[in-house]
């Protein structure tokens, strides 16, 4: 943790079971707020990846759609136009969580036919910036593979290809198999042992976090410091997210269970976050009306 108050990063990686601070010395000391100044100076559209398939239990997890649905809602307060893209698997469960209307499925495809259909939304939407929360990405022997390693692409759509070809993007991970690790490199892949390796796809951001709903949060929370508005969601909103998620069908993806728990973390830990984060929030205004 930082010398004094917090800062984002360190409440971020608060509670951290897989090893993510180890990757911390491979990205900028503020990283989070990084990313947040890199949204804001890149206007337009901006499209929003996420949904994580787990194979035993057969549903989507409870992590990815809800800090997709705080960032959709901070974006949005800023006047940018967001939509949310996931695949049928996750679909029920991200619309239920974001409420914002339809999501736009990527097709189940080959590489080549979900290359083209990411060309294809890329040139309809012009986003700005893509934005990933929880998205697995391939890893190097062209799957898809869970923290364990089971291969699960028959269930994962290949909405890579969207990051390929952004014109900006940032990725929000909390294992290694996401979206963005791909940013990190051989060195950084290394430090954390993955069964079938870290995921290789790149974005031009990278929030690495003890669970991706809090590398979310963590950005509403950046990009409410940057434009002096608070963006962040209340702790109850956030449970509420989560709430919506199972009922539609999601799971805890550690226990697999249908509960309102988030990567293992039952409803009171999984707050630990918000709640850090709206003090650090309340520090800054008080900071802001003593200038």
């Amino acid at each position: 943790m930082s010398r004094g108050q917090p800062t984002i990063e360190d409440i971020v990686l608060e509670g951290d079971a897989r090893q993510m601070t180890a990757l911390r010395p491979f990205l900028p000391p503020d990283y989070v707020s990084d990313a947040a100044r890199f949204i804001l100076g890149r206007p337009g559209a901006v499209l929003i990846v996420t949904g994580f398939y787990i194979v035993r239990a057969g549903a989507p997890e409870t992590d990815g759609p809800p800090g997709a649905a705080a960032l959709g809602r901070a974006l949005r307060a800023l006047g940018r136009d967001v939509k949310f893209v996931t695949d049928r698997f996750s679909r029920g469960v991200v619309e239920a969580v974001v409420d914002a209307g339809p999501a736009i499925e990527f097709p189940m495809a080959s590489h080549d036919e979900s290359e083209a259909f990411a060309r294809d939304l890329l040139e309809a939407e012009q986003p700005g910036v893509v934005i990933a929360v929880e998205r697995a990405g391939l890893v190097g022997d062209g799957t898809y593979r869970n923290f364990m390693g089971v291969d699960f692409t028959h269930w994962n759509a290949k909405t890579d290809y969207l990051f390929t070809h952004a014109p900006a993007s940032v990725g929000i991970g909390d294992g290694g198999n996401e979206i963005g690790m791909g940013s990190l490199g051989a060195a950084a892949s290394s430090t954390v042992a993955l069964p079938a390796g870290f995921c290789v796809t790149r974005t031009d951001r990278l929030i690495v976090a003890s669970c991706s709903n809090w590398g979310a949060y963590g950005l509403a929370a950046a990009l409410s410091v940057a434009t002096g508005r608070d963006l962040l969601p209340s702790v109850e909103q956030g449970h509420e997210w989560v709430r919506r998620a199972v009922d539609a069908g999601a799971v805890d993806g550690m226990s697999a269970e249908a509960r309102d728990w988030v990567d293992g973390r039952p409803p009171e830990a999984d707050a630990m976050c918000l709640r850090n984060l709206r003090m650090l929030l309340a520090r800054h205004a008080r900071g802001r009306s003593m200038t």
